[in-house]
């Protein structure tokens, strides 16, 4: 536009702002407001709103107040949406009583909150367990005739179920058809997460069938929900199946999807399909991140495959810039599982000088390892330098296990 002598004005000035915001490019955002008020520009009430945005994008709540606080100092006074940005970013953060002074500061001014400002302070104290609160702000928007939309029933079912309290989500459910208000596709997702976590599968499936009649459609979360809900019941084969009908329907499957299926075939022992489909993964061009091969590496290791985890977990150690623990407790657990303690004790040592922190499974698994196959005096050495190093497991009820370690801990190691 400049170099075709176009000038910018405050609209277009405040759309690139706008894009720079969603962007997460602040950065650019502000030298462009900069540029924006040397020509003479002055930023509008959309323009504050656009930073405001960007601000709370990146969780930097302090300088988003601080640019609130710039507004009305330049005679602009905070408008709903304004408020609902920082509702928003103060609920997601859990700092849920700020939000509700915000909300009777919106009232103390006579601004009216709207279906978006309650539905975001109702899923905040949802998310916070305040039931009861979350009742009364309910109460609250019906009583000022703020009719409860798609969004406000979704988000109290997402509640409930992320709570545990699937039948509460389903009256929530029938109480939103009885009030001719259409469930959308996150909706339905949340509900068979529900019912997936406790194991009700074929209702699950049910659901799932259900989308198209109601005019949603599955996407990937609907299909990773589901397929996760069959891995987890050893139902692998249904989660494959469930995999190649949503590659027909033209939805491509992310990490999530392959981890899912890559871990629930380790789990079974069929390590070759888990394998396969970790090929299958890279060909179609979903990189594979940590998780992944981590995954398969607890599948080497468990299926007794330790030469082949040896080589994986190598390869892992030079393909990546930081492995992290998990992977070398991983390893660590299977050498010692098949009786291979000294080898397990040479990389437990290495792992100061490849930089890695060992924590307190890291120990634990070690000093499992050395009570059966070795010495107990090096059993107890080692976890007195546990203690020395300020790391302590605490079992479930309080007490301290056997070597410092906790009962189901040692029930999963040994």
């Amino acid at each position: 536009m400049e170099l075709f002598g176009i000038s910018h004005d405050l609209y277009s000035f405040t759309i690139l702002i706008h894009c720079f915001c969603r962007c997460s490019r602040l950065s650019f955002a502000l030298s462009t407001l900069g540029k924006m008020m040397k020509l003479g520009y002055e930023p509008s009430i959309v323009t504050f709103g656009s930073l405001l945005h960007g601000f709370c994008l990146r969780n930097r709540i302090h300088d988003a107040f601080s640019l609130v606080a710039s507004m009305v100092k330049s005679g602009y006074e905070p408008n709903v949406v304004v408020y609902n940005t920082l509702i928003d970013c103060l609920c997601k953060n859990g700092d849920v009583n700020i939000a509700l002074e915000l909300l009777n500061e919106m009232e103390k001014k006579g601004l009216g909150a709207d279906v978006v400002t309650y539905n975001t302070l109702l899923t905040g104290l949802c998310y916070s367990g305040r039931w009861s609160e979350a009742a009364r702000i309910l109460r609250d928007m019906m009583k000022r005739r703020i009719n409860p939309d798609v969004f406000t029933f979704t988000a109290l079912i997402d509640a409930f179920v992320k709570q545990g309290n699937l039948d509460e989500a389903q009256e929530l459910y029938k109480e939103m058809l009885q009030s001719s208000i259409d469930p959308n596709t996150v909706t339905y997702n949340s509900l068979i997460n529900g019912l997936c976590k406790q194991g009700r599968l074929y209702h699950a499936k049910r659901t799932f069938d259900l989308l198209a009649s109601r005019g949603c459609f599955p996407n990937v979360v609907t299909y990773n929900t589901l397929i996760n809900g069959f891995c987890k019941s050893r139902r692998v084969d249904d989660g494959m199946k469930l995999f190649q009908r949503m590659y027909r329907e033209g939805l491509v499957g992310d990490t999530f999807t392959y981890n899912t299926l890559i871990h629930g075939y380790c789990q079974v022992g069929k390590l070759r399909v888990a394998q396969d489909i970790f090929s299958w993964m890279v060909s179609c061009r979903v990189t594979p991140d940590i998780i992944t091969h981590c995954i398969l590496l607890h599948g080497l290791c468990v299926n007794g495959e330790i030469d082949s985890a040896l080589v994986k977990f190598n390869d892992m150690r030079s393909g990546e810039k930081y492995l992290g623990i998990v992977a070398y407790n991983i390893m660590i657990h299977g050498l010692c599982k098949a009786d291979k303690v000294e080898e397990a004790w040479e990389l437990f040592c290495r792992l100061p000088v490849e930089g890695v922190k060992p924590d307190a499974r890291t120990y634990t698994i070690m000093i499992l390892g050395l009570c059966k196959n070795g010495p107990r005096r090096e059993a107890d050495e080692l976890f007195g330098r546990m203690k020395e190093d300020g790391i302590i497991c605490q079992a479930e009820d309080g007490h301290i296990g056997e070597h410092g370690t906790s009962n189901k801990e040692i029930s999963l190691l040994s």
